[in-house]
């Protein structure tokens, strides 16, 4: 399963999820968000406190733009590094073991982390982001969450398009040329 709502809106505009599901999908990973916080709040409070609760915020020193791109390109890796390892057609094309497919997915999520902690903290997991910011509840996470919803959903959706409508449409007008070509 996956467990960001950002994932799952990828998978929406991909049409692997039905609007149903992808609904009550982002409900229930931002519910668990909050109750893994509230966990984490009750059960480590020192260390809760000491790390502003794990709220993601804009560091100071970037602006709001810098903020949202880290957030939309990060958010782009990682979903269209989702819909690669998990694509049915090159499994089968490439004989991958599928097994492996969170292997790519876990090394996109640590370059990503490395790219955008000292910016926005890295947001990518627009549940982890409001989870955190509903538990801590102060003004910084609230002033700079909408960067941790509008830019993973716009990466998620340039990602989808671009998996979905143009590489694989590409593929399919290449394979397309190369089956009229071969009946020659």
């Amino acid at each position: 399963g996956h467990i960001n709502p950002a994932v799952t809106f990828g998978l929406f505009l991909a049409r692997k999820v039905s609007l149903v599901r992808a609904i009550l999908y982002m409900a229930a990973q931002c519910l668990g968000a909050i109750c893994g916080c509230g966990l984490v709040k009750a059960f480590q409070k020192s260390y809760y406190n000491k790390y502003g609760g794990g709220a993601n915020s804009l560091a100071d020193g970037y602006s709001t733009g810098t903020g949202l791109a880290a957030e939309i390109i990060g958010t782009f890796v990682l979903v269209y590094t989702v819909f690669s390892a998990t694509d049915p057609k090159r499994n089968a094309r490439d004989s991958h073991v599928p097994v492996l497919a969170p292997l790519p997915i876990g090394f996109a999520v640590f370059m990503v982390h490395l790219a955008t902690i000292p910016i926005t903290g890295t947001g990518i997991n627009p549940a982890r982001s409001f989870g955190a910011a509903v538990m801590f509840n102060q003004d910084k996470p609230w002033d700079d969450h909408w960067i941790f919803w509008v830019g993973p959903l716009i990466g998620a959706a340039i990602a989808a398009i671009y998996h979905q409508y143009i590489l694989r449409a590409g593929a399919a007008k290449a394979l397309g040329s190369f089956r009229s070509s071969s009946a020659m």
